[in-house]
């Protein structure tokens, strides 16, 4: 399959006002990265401030890992394309047929005000081009709209990070916002199952995953979407 996928991954490393760091989802990035590899697609790695995304810590504890997270940590070719993604600013919609987003905290603070990434995320979507977002991510739809000027996700079946999987964190009075509350002001048709299930939700061409768990099948819906 010689498809084009641009992978977003967040600049964002400060946890608020915590002193701690943020940043993205190791697995979040490895699962479905190793996917469409796999699958034969050409991948472009794409951040806000170009170079290489901070990684949240608490992603890389022994805990967390995962068999795509441990073949990473043996790929000097994924760990070089990481080190340096593009500058988002720099990247052309025409060239991609799909975008997947992988979560962590940071997009909450930079890819959900990202004018680049609003704009790529709405001219993705009205080419008929799939987009995925997991966990986090989500956060990236928040001021998308769509063709018509209403929230993309207005009216769409979503998920994504849940009210009850933050709170378990201890996050829920240092985030910005909380992901499940801002889609349902969105007005999206929300749903989840129960924490870190994998949970995927499409509507048309958009989809969503609720946690990390949901990063692989979220990367498999979108390889079906392109066929």
């Amino acid at each position: 399959m010689s498809k084009n996928i641009l992978m977003v991954l967040t600049s964002h490393d400060q946890l608020g006002d915590t002193g701690h760091k943020t940043g993205f989802w190791l697995e979040e990035f490895a699962a479905p990265y190793y996917v469409f590899k796999d699958a034969g697609a050409t991948l472009t790695l794409a951040s806000p401030k170009g170079g290489q995304p901070p990684l949240d810590p608490k992603s890389d504890d022994p805990s967390a890992q995962t068999d795509a997270t441990e073949r990473f940590k043996k790929d000097d070719a994924a760990q070089h394309a990481l080190a340096n993604t593009v500058q988002l600013d720099s990247v052309s919609t025409a060239d991609y047929d799909a975008v997947f987003y992988p979560g962590g905290h940071g997009p909450l603070w930079d890819l959900a005000e990202d004018q680049t990434s609003i704009k790529l995320i709405e001219e993705m979507y009205a080419a008929g081009k799939p987009v995925a977002l997991v966990c986090h991510a989500p956060a990236a739809l928040r001021h998308v709209k769509a063709p018509d000027g209403s929230p993309l996700v207005q009216g769409k079946a979503v998920t994504g990070f849940t009210n009850t999987e933050e709170e378990a964190v201890q996050l829920t009075n240092v985030v910005p916002f909380l992901v499940e509350d801002m889609l349902k002001e969105n007005g999206s048709n929300y749903s989840k199952l129960e924490d870190w299930k994998p949970y995927v939700q499409r509507a048309a061409h958009l989809i969503t995953g609720q946690n990390p768990a949901s990063s692989e099948p979220a990367a498999h819906e979108l390889l079906q979407l392109l066929g």
